[in-house]
């Protein structure tokens, strides 16, 4: 079974903000909108653009490929 992304992001948490990927998901766990179940990246991608907390979707992209990857190896 394959994880979401979101809890995939989650094991990115933590306190130091000056990470890109720790920033991305802290501000993903407060997003109670987020779609915590899904595995896909328009989605995703989509919801991250109107919600409009990211100053570039390209840190997205990154991440998203980690998450890919990651799965594929499992």
């Amino acid at each position: 079974m394959t994880r979401s992304f979101y809890h995939f992001i989650m094991t990115k948490r933590g306190p130091n903000e000056e990470v890109p990927e720790t920033l991305l998901a802290n501000l993903i766990e407060q997003d109670t909108l987020f779609p915590k179940q899904s595995q896909d990246y328009h989605e995703i991608s989509h919801h991250l653009e109107m919600e409009g907390y990211l100053p570039s979707m390209s840190l997205f992209d990154e991440v998203w490929e980690e998450y890919r990857s990651g799965e594929t190896s499992v």
